[in-house]
């Protein structure tokens, strides 16, 4: 075992040597080289299916409380995509470009405020975009932004919210409960999570909007509740 890195190095000469010269780039003739197009979109196809696999495994939904934790089979996929696309560049370039890419995952840790791990993950794939087409890999940059595209056009056509009702009376919480839940079920919402206050009359749903839904109809449709069910309604959207 100890002799293990030794083996692999003896076997992998220069595979951590910096390079000798400029990196030799494929530039635009790389839209012609189709074995390679076809095995970049099987690797990130396949990294996207791994990731969505562990995001949405059957149990997460049990475990669901708040708006982030339903937001993060998203985060999973995304962050699957953008560990196949290093790699790819790696296998391209070597490891002197995974150097660069931790790098500049680093910057954007530690200087820059997306404001979400969702934000994050979008930034990233961006950065990366750039940093393979300025390596001369346009053919990969352009499957790159495809993906994210696709990606962000999937997940934000269903986006996440959470709604808390307050003010409800308590010994008539689970009619309310009801009340409410039918009205987003009719409005064609996606219910991943209900939570009940007793104590403070108050219920939580954590749901996903249509595709064609927008927060404003849903608002204006949870306030034709019945008054003796009816409380106050606030709103997070991711």
């Amino acid at each position: 075992m100890l002799a293990a890195p030794g083996l692999a190095l003896a076997r992998a000469p220069g595979l951590f040597d910096a390079p000798k010269g400029p990196l030799a780039a494929v530039g635009w003739s790389g839209f012609l080289d189709m074995h390679f197009m076809a095995d970049s979109i099987g690797a990130l196809l396949l990294a996207t299916a791994l990731g969505a696999l562990i995001g949405y495994h059957p149990t997460t939904p049990r475990t669901v409380d708040t708006l982030q934790e339903a937001d993060m089979p998203k985060v999973y996929i995304m962050y699957a995509f953008v560990g196949a696309v290093i790699g790819v560049t790696v296998r391209e370039f070597g490891m002197v470009i995974g150097v660069v890419v931790f790098g500049i995952g680093g910057l954007i840790r530690f200087r820059t405020d997306a404001g979400s791990a969702r934000d994050t993950g979008r930034l990233i794939s961006v950065t990366l975009s750039g940093l393979i087409a300025g390596l001369g890999l346009p053919h990969f940059a352009v499957i790159t932004t495809v993906f994210t595209f696709v990606m962000i056009y999937l997940f934000d056509s269903h986006p996440g919210c959470r709604v808390r009702i307050c003010e409800l009376p308590v010994d008539r919480l689970a009619e309310c409960a009801a009340a409410y839940r039918g009205v987003l079920e009719r409005q064609g919402c996606k219910i991943i999570s209900e939570r009940r206050s007793i104590g403070k009359g108050r219920v939580e749903f954590v749901f996903r909007l249509p595709r064609t839904g927008t927060r404003e109809g849903l608002h204006a449709a949870l306030c034709e509740a019945p008054i003796d069910v009816r409380g106050e309604i606030d709103w997070e959207v991711e």
